[in-house]
């Protein structure tokens, strides 16, 4: 669908077609690892459904909430699931701001949606007590945690690991921070 739609819709641009598998699938698939089984997973800024859609279908033991501002990347990713047939996702035509005090999720995800320092502010108060965030990042990761780490007390994050993710199809691996919040 992505291949057929993607650039028309505008979610992916055309050179991200021949990357489409290494660059968005593999790298969302990266943050499976550290989700336990049947929890809830919000995904902020799922945009095309990276990581949401592909956590969603890798692991349909979990309830997972995509989180999209915009109206025509939400009809998109509904357009997946109801092709696809996933019956474990919802889809919120929300920024991750207006749900703030209407409900947190065991996990939080996110993919290129803003620095460490803004992200966190966004997502810790979507977290459940003892639940984490996990953040796919760039290169740069550990210095966006460096000038994040002032704001993790305020927001209750007790804990913070930058995990690299070996690639099965490129040389680089994807990172992701975890930042887990008190209990």
């Amino acid at each position: 669908m992505l291949i057929d739609e993607g650039e028309l819709r505008g979610l992916i641009g055309p050179r991200e077609l021949p990357r489409l598998w290494s660059r968005h699938l593999v790298n969302s698939a990266a943050v499976l690892g550290f989700i336990p089984e049947n929890v809830q997973v919000m995904d902020i800024g799922s945009g095309a459904g990276f990581p949401g859609l592909v956590i969603a279908i890798s692991r349909p033991d979990l309830d997972v909430h995509l989180v999209e501002p915009m109206q025509r990347r939400c009809e998109w990713l509904a357009d997946v699931v109801d092709e696809i047939g996933i019956d474990n996702v919802t889809i919120h035509n929300d920024r991750a701001e207006e749900l703030h005090g209407l409900g947190q999720s065991d996990i939080v995800t996110s993919r290129a949606v803003a620095n460490l320092k803004k992200l966190t502010r966004l997502t810790m108060p979507l977290v459940l007590p003892g639940g984490s965030m996990l953040a796919l990042k760039g290169r740069k990761a550990a210095d966006e945690v460096k000038a994040a780490r002032p704001a993790f007390k305020k927001l209750q994050v007790d804990w913070v690991k930058v995990h690299e993710v070996p690639s099965v199809m490129e040389d680089e691996s994807t990172r992701v921070v975890e930042l887990r919040k008190k209990r």
